[in-house]
């Protein structure tokens, strides 16, 4: 999967990329409560302009994102930024967003320590189903006891598995996130014309943490 999405972006097969901040999060983010101040991961981030957002509402964003042309991409735009390695991550400071090159999953604990929220728009719904359990149990690895996050997930008629993007329906947001946050669902969006709908979740972390994963 590594290669292909890698791929995507050298080809600009990048559609999932919108040019502004998604209305959901606008419109959700307030009402989860979490403080300014707060460090905020976006797992899987792309390029995306909702990391800009997050930014400007006051959040230090650590974007994680397997693509360094994705990356570079979103720096181009946003002035002067410094550059340095961390362990298997290649690092982009600008302002107040850090974003680092590399497995979502090689992201460790001790790395994550200020974290305290988290947004997905676009990772959970990139991922194969083989892969969202480990996604969503390193997710909760990474996030302390009572953090928040939004999350932003798409469905499809019955059927039709093609991806990325992934269908997944809420019986399955609930079972892979039940365990270790509260999921509250807070809005389907109208379905698209493509036969996509995207419906946005609230997640609250539960404590205390579960145990760490191998080799954490």
């Amino acid at each position: 999967m590594n290669n292909e999405w890698i791929s995507r972006w050298r080809e600009g097969r990048i559609g999932f990329h919108r040019d502004a901040e998604h209305p959901a999060l606008v419109r959700h983010w307030t009402t989860l409560g979490v403080e300014p101040g707060t460090k905020v991961l976006v797992p899987l981030c792309g390029k995306s302009l909702d990391m800009r957002w997050l930014a400007a509402e006051g959040h230090p964003v650590l974007g994680i994102e397997l693509a360094s042309l994705a990356i570079e991409q979103f720096v181009a735009g946003g002035g002067a930024s410094s550059r340095y390695r961390q362990s298997d991550f290649e690092i982009w400071r600008q302002g107040s967003i850090e974003l680092w090159c590399g497995d979502f999953f090689h992201f460790h604990t001790q790395q994550a320590a200020d974290l305290g929220a988290f947004y997905d728009r676009a990772a959970l719904i990139a991922l194969p189903p083989a892969t969202r359990q480990r996604y969503a149990f390193h997710l909760a690895q990474l996030m302390p006891p009572g953090a928040r996050g939004l999350l932003i997930s798409l469905t499809r008629a019955p059927g039709d598995d093609a991806g990325p993007p992934y269908s997944v329906p809420a019986d399955e947001v609930r079972e892979l996130f039940g365990a270790n946050f509260e999921v509250s669902h807070l809005e389907d969006g109208e379905p698209e014309d493509n036969g996509w709908q995207e419906s946005v979740w609230s997640l609250q972390r539960r404590g205390p943490r579960v145990g760490r994963e191998q080799g954490q």
